[in-house]
This record gives structure tokens, C-alpha cells and sequence, in this order.
């Protein structure tokens, strides 16, 4: 990392951040910096009507340039279940789309604190239930398949939603990846994970940051051991999508996205897990492009088309198996 990235780093990380008390904050800042669009970039927004009857949903979906596959990437955006909304994505799931040639339809659930646990949950539930459902008895878009995409706390939201599709007996997506995922719910003292007391500090994200966005989403110390809460506690991974894991050296969250990993492959499950080195939290989606950036989409493309398995040639370039 260069001496700009670890000054922002070191600015980013600062203790005295109080995300329970900046949040409004930061994200009147992240609509200013999401900026517009191009105009030779279209998308289309729908209102999803929540089967609660109390809001609506917002969904946007995003045409590729050049579309390559009848696969429909429904992706979730992070932000610790409380920061981030379409627009502040809008520019990363045009490039999702066009570097995947698949059309991406991109979720703006419910955020905490306001919409607390299991708010945004059920959102991505819902929609990505009658997505399954949708595929099967209409025209989606032309999809014929439905994978499911998301970094940070929307790849929680990813892998929360196919435990509880499993669970209630509902079909599953074919595949699902995982960007830098949480997947369990302390990252304090009491933590398991070597990365969480390793990077704790001086990478962008904390721990600290991510104690507050937890207690914002889920208040009950008790309740965020719920599977659907900490994917890591299910008492069963078996029945689950063909899984990619990006994790990235300098996250806090390494260790606990290795781990589901490894537990859904003992389950028989498909799936790759990649290191990102030299890299931190959200890397993917981060303000910097790089070499590491684009291998890794390209991995999630090899990923879509079948064509991951067995790979080792990304030692080279900075991501690699763990």
C-alpha cells in the first residue's frame, strides 16, 4: 500500500468515529459522492411492494453492454446494513454487468437503525423467493438462472437468505458469491478469529465499526447468534449454492469468510475460496482499480461460466486460494 492509502486508511480507522452517532453523517456524504450517471448508461427502477404492507422495495436493474448469458445477478449491497443504497452503487453494478455480460438487478432493502433486524432480511427474502418462484412461472428479464452477489453485510444478507430458502424448503439459487463476507456475530475481545484482533485497526474497517453497525442491526446480544444473523452458527450448511469467497488480508473479516467457506465445503458443497493479498475490506468496490481489482472480477466471471475450479494462476497477480 502507498502512503496516500495508509494516511486515508489511518483517517478512516480513527476511534473517535462513532458510527451510531454518524451515520446520518456519512450517509448524506456517500449521495454526494455517488454523483451521476453517464447518460449513455440506462437502468430501470421498479417499486417492490413488501409483503408486510408497510413500504416499498426498490429494486434497479442494469443491462449489460454486451449480454452473454441468460444468468440474472441479484445483488446486495453492503455498507453494515445501514450505510449505502442503489445510487451510491449505481457505477459498480454497471461495471458487474458489463464486465459479466449479465443483467444485474441490485436490492435497496430496509437499513438499521431505523429498520433494525430482520427488516432488510426479509426484504432480500422476499424478493429473491419470488425471483426463484418468478423463474419458474413467467419471463424475468429473459433469466433462466438466478445467482446471488453481495460484499460485506449484503453477502451476510446472501448467505443468511439461501440458509432460510434451505430451510423452509424453498429452491435455492444456483450459485451465490461473497465479497468480504460477516458471517459471525462479535467482533470484540471475545472473537475466535486471528483476523479480527490482527486487524482491528488502521484498515478502513474496525472492529470497533463493526461492534456498532451489529449492535445498530440486531440490539439483542442473544438474537445475533441467530444462523440468520451469523451464518456461521446454522447447525446445517449442507443444500447450498455453488459458493465464491473473496476475502481480502487486511480485514478483520477475513478469517470468519474462510471459515463459512470451509464449513459449507465439509457440508459437500462447491465451493472456491480466494485471498485477496495486500488488499482490504470492500476492495472490489472501494474508489481505487488496480490489478487485484480487475482479477477479481475477472475470477467471478470464470466463477458464472464454470471455468474457476482447479485455478491457481491468480497466486501471481495477488489473489490466492485458501
Amino acid at each position: 500500500m502507498n502512503i496516500i492509502m495508509r494516511f486515508a486508511l489511518k483517517i478512516l480507522s480513527s476511534p473517535k468515529i462513532n458510527m451510531r452517532e454518524w451515520y446520518k453523517r456519512i450517509r448524506r456524504v456517500q449521495d454526494i459522492f455517488a454523483g451521476r450517471v453517464e447518460n449513455k448508461y440506462e437502468f430501470l427502477d421498479w417499486r417492490y411492494y413488501a409483503k408486510d404492507g408497510t413500504h416499498n422495495i426498490k429494486i434497479r436493474i442494469f443491462q449489460p453492454d454486451k449480454k452473454s448469458s441468460d444468468e440474472l445477478l441479484v445483488f446486495i449491497h453492503g455498507g453494515g446494513w445501514v450505510l449505502g443504497n442503489v445510487d451510491t452503487y449505481t457505477k459498480d453494478c454497471i461495471k458487474l454487468a458489463n464486465r459479466t455480460g449479465r443483467i444485474v438487478l441490485a436490492v435497496d432493502y430496509s437499513k438499521a437503525p431505523e429498520y433494525p433486524f430482520p427488516a432488510g432480511f426479509n426484504d432480500v427474502y422476499q424478493v429473491t423467493n419470488d425471483l426463484m418462484t418468478g423463474l419458474k412461472t413467467k419471463d424475468l428479464l429473459g433469466a433462466k438462472e438466478l445467482v446471488l452477489i453481495g460484499n460485506s453485510a449484503g453477502a451476510n444478507l446472501v448467505a443468511a437468505v439461501s440458509l432460510r430458502l434451505r430451510d423452509e424448503g424453498k429452491e435455492i439459487p444456483k450459485k451465490q458469491i461473497l465479497i468480504n463476507p460477516v458471517t459471525y456475530w462479535a467482533h470484540d475481545e471475545s472473537s475466535p478469529f486471528k483476523s479480527v484482533h490482527e486487524n482491528a485497526t488502521g484498515y478502513g474497517l474496525t472492529a470497533k465499526k463493526m461492534q456498532e453497525y451489529m449492535a445498530m442491526y440486531e440490539p439483542d446480544v442473544e438474537e445475533r447468534k441467530s444462523p440468520y444473523v451469523a451464518p456461521v452458527m446454522a447447525d446445517n450448511f449442507s443444500d447450498q449454492p455453488e459458493t465464491l469467497i473473496l476475502v481480502s488480508e487486511f480485514d478483520p473479516l477475513r478469517d470468519e469468510g474462510v471459515m463459512y467457506g470451509h464449513l459449507l465445503q465439509e457440508a459437500g458443497n462447491s465451493v472456491e475460496i480466494f485471498e485477496a493479498t495486500n488488499t482490504v475490506h470492500d476492495y472490489v468496490f472501494g474508489p481505487l482499480s488496480n490489478q487485484i481489482v480487475e482479477d477479481s472480477y475477472e475470477l467471478m466471471k470464470r466463477f458464472l461460466e464454470n471455468r474457476l475450479k482447479g485455478s491457481e494462476e491468480y497466486d501471481e497477480v495477488g489473489s490466492k486460494k485458501s
